[in-house]
């Protein structure tokens, strides 16, 4: 397991996975309120919640007031609701190789209780090592929220005000959200 707190008082610069949902909104918002000079990076890889994660990333940045790159991926492949394995560890490579995030932090806004491998500690430790070997040693991959369950995290928003409606956690991609993939139902859980 990474130990964030050493990490987080010697960095800079932080780009934040920004996919406009609730976690990536409060761990930017951690990380600015913390001093660290914030970017967003959004990633489009064809997701089907791809324009409504746009949007909601639009409203973030102007509340957030950090500069958002947006990057594009081209694939023959359509991503719809589940999991898709790999996502996130694509993610973190995406923000290194196209994102061009060299030295500093690299923070994904993953939390607690979540059953995917790629939002477990041994996966951000594994990652984090590639990224430091990668770049000798200039950037760390972190997720601030690893030991926090989503009620904590919308407890954080609610304490920030972080609006909560401005953001976007349906995988259908649908303009109402689905209500019945996973995110939806963290949504419901929490009464977001």
């Amino acid at each position: 397991m990474v130990d964030t707190s050493a990490l987080l008082t010697r960095q800079v610069e932080a780009t934040v996975l920004l996919s406009g949902g609730i976690d990536s909104a409060a761990c930017a918002r951690l990380l600015s309120t913390q001093r660290y000079r914030v970017r967003g990076l959004f990633v489009d890889y064809g997701q089907a919640a791809a324009q409504q994660e746009r949007q909601a990333v639009t409203k973030l940045q102007d509340f957030l007031g950090i500069e958002v790159r947006i990057v594009e991926t081209k694939s023959v492949n359509r991503f719809g609701a589940g999991e898709l394995i790999g996502r996130n560890f694509f993610l973190i490579s995406t923000a290194i190789f196209l994102g061009q995030a060299r030295q500093g932090l690299v923070a994904i806004g993953v939390h607690g209780g979540t059953r995917y491998y790629d939002c477990s500690p041994s996966f951000i430790a594994q990652t984090n090592q590639l990224a430091q070997e990668h770049t000798g040693g200039s950037l760390s991959v972190i997720a601030p929220f690893l030991d926090w369950n989503k009620g904590q995290i919308v407890a954080y928003c609610r304490e920030v005000r972080l609006p909560l409606s401005a953001t976007y956690s349906c995988e259908s991609g649908t303009m109402v959200p689905c209500g019945s993939c996973a995110s939806c139902h963290d949504r419901r859980a929490i009464g977001c």
